[in-house]
Order: C-alpha cells, then sequence, then structure tokens
C-alpha cells in the first residue's frame, strides 16, 4: 500500500476541487494518480472518479468555447502556436465537418487530436447542444475507465517498485510515470498515425542524426573547456573570421556575407528591408525587372539558422503572402534549379597561403513516389525515415498532405539543403578533388577576414561540380556551421564525434592566430546580448519549402 498521507487533512469537496484543478495541468496523470490513491485508500472512489470526470469536461468545454469566442484569433496565441499548427487544425476542422459526432468521440482516445478537433469544432460553429453531448458521453466513458483500471491493477505495479526503493513516494511516482507511458504508448498503437509516431519516437533512441543539439552536443563540452584552457578564452573561436560579427556565431546578414563573395560564384541575390509589405512587394518586383529575374523565387530571413523560413515562391500573390508572414529583411534569390546540393566545409590557416576542404556534404532531397492509392501524408509516415520528421513535413504541405500522388508520380519533400528541414546528408569525400579545392580557395580568399565555413552550393553537372566550374553558391556560413557529413546516417557515432571534436579543434587553433595578428574575439556578454536581441526581434514564418 503506498502511504503518501495525500489529502487527509481535506474535506470531500476539497480533494474534488483539488483533483479538478489538477485536470487542468494534466488529464491523464491526475487520472493515474487518482487510481493509485483510490487503491491505496487515501482517496475515496467516487470523489477521485467525479473529480477527474468534471475537469475533463469542464477542459473541454473551454477549448470549445476558445474556438467559438475567439475564432482564429486563438491560433495566434503562444499557448496554441506550440501545441498545434494552424494546418492541423484545418484538418482537424474537415476531419469535424466529414465526422461529426465520431470525431469528438475519437478525438478523446486519439493523442493529439483533441485540441485541435475540439477548438475547430468551436470555430465552426456547430450547434452547441450536440457538441456538450458528445464530450459528456465521451468523458463519461473515458474517465472511469481509465481511473478504476490504475485503482485495479496499481498495487501490482507499486508493490515491487516499493521494494526496490525502499520508499513509498518514490514508488508512487515512478509508478504513475509507468502507467503515464503505457497509456501514451496503448493510445498511440490504436491507430496508423499513432503507430508511425511511436516508431519514430522509438528509432530515434539509436538514430542519432535525430537526437536534440543539446543531447548531441553535451559529449562536446569537455572538449570544449578543454580548448577553451588551451587556447586561454572561451570565446578564443569568434576571432576565427574577422570579416562576420562573432565570426558567425548568430545575428550575421546572409546578403552582406555574399556580397563579399565573387558575383559569378553566387546566385543572384537581393536584400529586401523591413518594412509595409505593399513597398517591399513592389521594391522586389522593381528588382526583378531590373536585373531580368522573373518568378520562380527563394525567399528567406536574411537573418536565420538552419533553413527556417526558406520558401520558393511562384507568383507574385505567394511572394506577397510571404513578406507578410515574414516582416524582417528578407533575402531573394534566382531559384537555382539544381538539381544538386553540397556543404563544402572549408578552413585555412592564418599563415598559410592556401586552404583545405575539410569535407563535403551531398545533400540528397526527400522524394516519395506515389503509388495512386495512399496519401501524401501516408506515404510520409510509413515511410522508415521520413516518418521521423513527419511534422515537419506535414507542416510544410499543409492541405496538399492529403492529395493522392499518380501511380510513379515523383514528390519531392523539400527544397531547402537542411537536415532539419529532412535533407538526407551523405558524406561527400568522392567528391572532393584538387580542381574543385583549388576553386573554393580561390573564392574564399577574396573574402579578406575569412577562414573557417561552409559554402551552401547548388549545381547542375556532377562532372562541373567535381572539376571546380558553374558553382553556385547560395549561403556561406560562419563559426558555428558544421561539417554536416557526420549527420551521414550510415556512420557510427564515434566517427561523427571524431570530425566534430577535430573541427573545433581546427577553428580554436585559427582564432588563437588570428588574435596572435591582433583581431579581437567576442566578449561572452556581447554574443548573449547579440543572440537575446536576435531570437527576441526574430518575426519568420516556421514554415520552410
Amino acid at each position: 500500500m503506498i502511504d503518501l498521507d495525500i489529502g487527509r487533512g481535506l474535506t470531500p469537496w476539497a480533494q474534488l476541487g483539488a483533483i479538478i484543478a489538477a485536470t487542468f495541468v494534466s488529464e491523464d496523470l491526475t487520472c493515474i494518480a487518482s487510481g493509485l490513491l483510490i487503491r491505496s485508500r487515501q482517496l475515496d472512489g467516487f470523489v477521485g472518479v467525479a473529480g477527474c470526470f468534471l475537469g475533463i469536461f469542464v477542459g473541454d468545454m473551454g477549448l470549445w468555447l476558445m474556438g467559438r469566442a475567439c475564432g482564429r484569433r486563438v491560433l495566434d496565441t503562444a499557448w496554441v502556436r506550440r501545441r498545434v499548427s494552424a494546418a492541423r487544425i484545418e484538418r482537424m476542422g474537415d476531419w469535424f465537418d466529414r465526422r461529426g459526432w465520431t470525431a469528438i468521440v475519437a478525438a478523446r482516445f486519439v493523442p493529439g487530436t483533441r485540441l485541435p478537433v475540439y477548438l475547430g469544432a468551436g470555430m465552426l460553429g456547430r450547434r452547441a447542444d450536440r457538441f456538450v453531448l458528445w464530450a459528456l458521453l465521451a468523458a463519461l466513458v473515458w474517465t472511469p475507465l481509465l481511473v478504476l483500471l490504475v485503482a485495479a491493477t496499481g498495487e501490482a505495479v507499486v508493490a515491487p517498485l516499493r521494494r526496490f526503493t525502499g520508499s513509498g513516494g518514490v514508488a508512487f511516482v515512478a509508478a504513475l510515470l509507468l502507467f503515464a507511458l503505457l497509456l501514451r504508448g496503448l493510445t498511440l498503437a490504436a491507430t496508423s498515425e499513432g503507430r508511425s509516431r511511436l516508431a519514430a519516437s522509438v528509432c530515434r533512441l539509436w538514430q542519432w542524426e535525430f537526437w536534440p543539439a543539446w543531447l548531441f552536443y553535451a559529449p562536446l563540452a569537455p572538449w570544449l573547456a578543454w580548448l577553451a584552457i588551451r587556447h586561454r578564452g572561451f570565446t578564443t573561436f569568434t576571432a576565427a573570421n574577422p570579416a562576420i560579427p562573432h565570426g558567425g556565431v548568430v545575428g550575421e546578414s546572409k546578403y552582406d556575407i555574399l556580397r563579399r563573395l565573387p558575383a559569378e560564384w553566387t546566385v543572384p541575390s537581393a536584400l529586401i528591408a523591413a518594412g509595409a509589405t505593399r513597398r517591399r512587394l513592389d521594391e522586389l518586383h522593381g528588382i526583378m525587372a531590373a536585373r531580368g529575374w522573373t518568378y520562380p523565387l527563394i525567399l528567406k530571413p536574411d537573418v536565420g539558422q538552419r533553413g527556417v523560413g526558406l520558401k520558393k515562391v511562384g507568383d507574385a500573390r505567394a511572394a506577397e503572402a510571404y513578406l507578410t508572414a515574414n516582416p524582417d529583411a528578407v533575402l531573394a534569390q534566382v531559384f537555382h534549379p539544381g538539381p544538386y546540393e553540397a556543404g563544402v566545409f572549408y578552413y585555412r590557416l592564418p599563415d598559410q597561403p592556401h586552404g583545405r576542404v575539410f569535407s563535403i556534404t551531398d545533400k540528397q532531397f526527400p522524394i516519395v513516389i506515389g503509388d495512386g492509392i495512399s496519401s501524401l501524408e501516408s506515404l510520409i509516415r510509413k515511410h522508415r525515415r521520413y516518418r521521423m520528421q513527419a511534422d515537419t513535413f506535414l507542416a510544410r504541405l499543409g492541405e496538399g498532405a492529403h492529395r493522392v500522388p499518380a501511380a510513379c508520380e515523383r514528390v519531392q519533400l523539400a527544397i531547402a539543403g537542411n537536415h532539419c528541414q529532412g535533407t538526407l546528408f551523405r558524406d561527400g569525400a568522392h567528391l572532393i578533388t584538387p580542381e574543385l579545392e583549388a576553386a573554393i580557395d580561390a573564392i574564399a580568399q577574396r573574402v579578406e577576414g575569412f577562414h573557417f565555413g561552409r559554402f551552401d552550393i547548388r549545381y547542375s553537372n556532377l562532372d562541373w561540380f567535381r572539376a571546380g566550374r558553374e558553382l553556385a553558391i547560395v549561403e556561406l556560413n560562419g563559426v558555428t556551421s558544421e561539417s554536416t557529413n557526420i549527420y551521414d546516417p550510415s556512420w557510427p557515432l564515434w566517427r561523427a564525434y571524431a570530425v566534430l571534436f577535430r573541427q573545433w579543434s581546427i577553428l580554436f587553433r585559427i582564432g588563437a592566430a588570428n588574435r596572435r595578428r591582433g583581431h579581437a574575439v567576442s566578449r561572452i556578454r556581447d554574443m548573449l546580448r547579440d543572440a537575446r536581441a536576435h531570437y527576441r526581434n526574430r518575426r519568420v514564418s516556421l514554415v520552410a519549402d
């Protein structure tokens, strides 16, 4: 038995109120905790079930009322944006139109659908009495089922945990988490979408290329600390590229960097300053007319990372929509059809006459092939790799995710050559030739004060690329750019870390050499100030093309 003395000094009404309040934090955890406490006789069964039911039902009504009262404005709230995309709201709204009461009831049992369905139901303005009825029935079925099932089986889980830990409190928390994980797994396994999400979550445990950045970079911290000690300063690396603010850590202008490069080697680009949409659209069209550009164009934030906000626009209407959604400075570029893109990582020691190509990443854009039966969403979720980033692809496709491609039709899911936008990275060491290395070195040395970074290059012919001909540079990234071949899924983890450790060693070495030549390093507080200003002021549509 669990003996936590939880709520024993409270009246049944106070316990009821506490449970109702707790459901607004987490419905599932509150139901599971109530079941465990009922099993240990610390909570009356009726109070536990009634409190969970009332809290859940009131929460459901609250979501519906948000959609009803606020309409589309509710999508602009940070709380909703963190949990569901506008496109998903639209899809769930369509589902509600088609399924009606089925959608309301199913959303109670299918994870990730209740918020968009109930908000969508409110926005669609359907009859309140029907929504209340079906939401009430769904809560009446779900709540007693979950609470009483946990109450019936809880001791079988808690008892061995209590014997192992020697503490009722620790056993209670551990049982709570175990039941929550089991519930999550069972509800996910109930639908094809859920099974896809579950498989992706499990596969991420060993597919380290999809690990969160903080986890992947954690082993690098001791090495960076040693390099900082060895080279007498944590920010020594910021002196590696004196031509770029902070060496390229954060907040640098893509356009300012591109215009330092030889024009014959870069994709034609122009900067559209922040301001009113109509003025910016007129400015864009004036540039296009003067330079002979035509749609499609690539538009992306002038300051940004990881391909966020990049979009291919095919006409003036799409350009206007993009400029409206992205009010800060935007970089406009002529669309280069490729079809190939590579990330060429380069460095040059300040005392050396020539630089080296450290690595090349061969970027392979994600493509699905239609079968004439399955929707794009279904094809993505069935793909062993693409399901790992399904949310990114589906947000980009919007309503197009429901389209059924014809048999053998090839659909490219991304044009941004960025891993977090869905592009597959392969080690491109086979692409390195003396001719290409000489061409990259000649281009890099045209930028005074540049020693370390990655060129993102589009090209149309493999032989020409290897010969260092007809390269089209779309971006040049500074000191925090990666040797992105480390994300090759065929590589073992130790090999990726070996490359990463060597990359940072070279970077600190270059920074120290430039400091000795009189170049200043950035102060930590200045970098933090600029990073804070950048992320605080950034206003950009997060859906890349």
